[in-house]
């Protein structure tokens, strides 16, 4: 499936992290599995464990995103994932419209694993939790450093601000399944 290094935005440039990678690492009938890696992550900001559930506004520090808009649909689905182990759900009928909590069969799990200069951050994501196949999908992550220096991570940018719900930020496609 691939490693996509994300960018971040020039409007935004992180302070010490040097690298965002993020790859779908596997797939079946019940999990989708992910994984962010961040180097250069001594100073990054991680939010304390606040245990598994549901919870907004995750974005506004350390945070890890999975944008989903089916094939030929008009809306999309967000997911955001924290190393407080909370996240979140919604679905989009349009941009930036409709917002409205999406679903969940069952809550995703968020495991963390942080070394000197390197975060690990993994995610297993219910495989019934995401909208149907083939669609394009966005992968991404807010970026929090000490000193409040924030950056803001995709496989691609809109040109002039940060902005994951944009068209641009769909950038990878992921086919119908064909043996699961």
């Amino acid at each position: 499936m691939g490693t996509f290094e994300l960018l971040p935005h020039p409007a935004n440039p992180p302070g010490g992290v040097s690298k965002v990678e993020a790859r779908i690492t596997a797939i079946d009938v019940h999990w989708m599995t992910l994984r962010w890696r961040v180097e250069g992550a001594q100073a990054l900001v991680l939010p304390p464990f606040a245990g598994r559930g549901r919870a907004d506004e995750l974005w506004q520090t350390t945070c890890f995103e999975l944008f989903v808009k089916p094939a030929g649909g008009g809306g999309y689905a967000e997911f955001n994932f924290s190393p407080s182990q909370q996240w979140a759900a919604y679905d989009f009928s349009a941009y930036r419209d409709g917002m409205a909590e999406r679903a969940m069969p069952r809550a995703p799990v968020c495991t963390p694993r942080r070394g000197q200069s390197v975060l690990i951050f993994d995610v297993a994501l219910p495989f019934a939790a995401l909208p149907s196949h083939p669609f394009d999908f966005g992968l991404t992550a807010v970026i929090e450093e000490e000193g409040g220096c924030k950056s803001y991570w995709a496989i691609a940018h809109r040109e002039d601000r940060p902005d994951f719900h944009h068209e641009a930020c769909f950038a990878a496609h992921l086919a119908a399944p064909s043996a699961l």
